[in-house]
């Protein structure tokens, strides 16, 4: 195999099965992709500029050896294709928390857990204002969580959806970061790794989730209304 096709390789096997199970009868996944990738516009221009602004700042580099020579604005094309193909996935398995357990709805328990998670990871910001992807990665967590708890949204169903979502995330990052295709500058993170992957990964995540998945709960109560 051409270790060119590598990352595209890695984004290929990430989401041949959300694809294929989006048939299913009771999620009907299929139904709502016109909700699901309107949702992935903003988030995804988002990331693109902020994965744009840290490769040029050395933040984070991409191997030669596992991607195409396709790049937008020094960043590769597959790397692009990530804010849409990991948000697919991680929106597919909200809808199906949702679906298949509708009774999960916000209380004053998950409340308190997103406001305890702004709170700490704004600390963690400010003590950590040297560490761009430190900084900024719970920086805009904060900000977000802030948001969402100020809209309606189900935080049940998405909290119960990101442990899920961890699993796969933490693989298809754990083959990014081990092969590596991404190479991450340990001076402007912790440093502090869940096998190969920066700790960071796993709030850089959850935030391109509460985004999508947010846009996706805007977009169908919009259509049913």
């Amino acid at each position: 195999m051409n270790t060119h096709f590598t990352y595209f390789a890695i984004l290929l096997a990430s989401i041949l099965g959300p694809l294929a199970l989006s048939f299913d009868k009771k999620v009907a996944f299929y139904k709502q992709w016109k909700q699901v990738f309107g949702a992935m516009l903003l988030p995804a221009f988002f990331y693109v500029v902020w994965d744009i602004i840290f490769t040029q700042r050395g933040v984070w580099s991409f191997n030669n050896v596992y991607i195409t020579e396709i790049r937008y604005f020094n960043l590769p094309i597959e790397e692009m294709l990530f804010f849409f193909v990991v948000p697919y996935c991680c929106t597919f398995i909200y809808a199906c928390v949702k679906s298949y357990f509708p009774k999960l709805q916000s209380n004053k328990t998950t409340g308190l857990i997103l406001k305890s998670l702004a709170v700490l990871f704004f600390v963690v910001a400010c003590l950590n204002v040297k560490r761009d992807y430190t900084f900024y990665t719970f920086l805009f967590c904060s900000i977000f969580i802030l948001f969402i708890l100020s809209v309606r949204f189900n935080q049940a169903a998405f909290l119960v959806s990101y442990l899920i979502i961890l699993i796969p995330f933490l693989i298809v990052n754990g083959f990014l970061t081990a092969i590596p295709v991404v190479i991450y500058n340990d001076m402007e993170n912790l440093g502090i790794r869940i096998f190969t992957i920066p700790f960071e990964d796993v709030f850089y995540g959850m935030l391109l989730v509460m985004m999508n998945c947010l846009g996706y709960e805007y977009l169908i109560k919009k259509q049913n209304k």
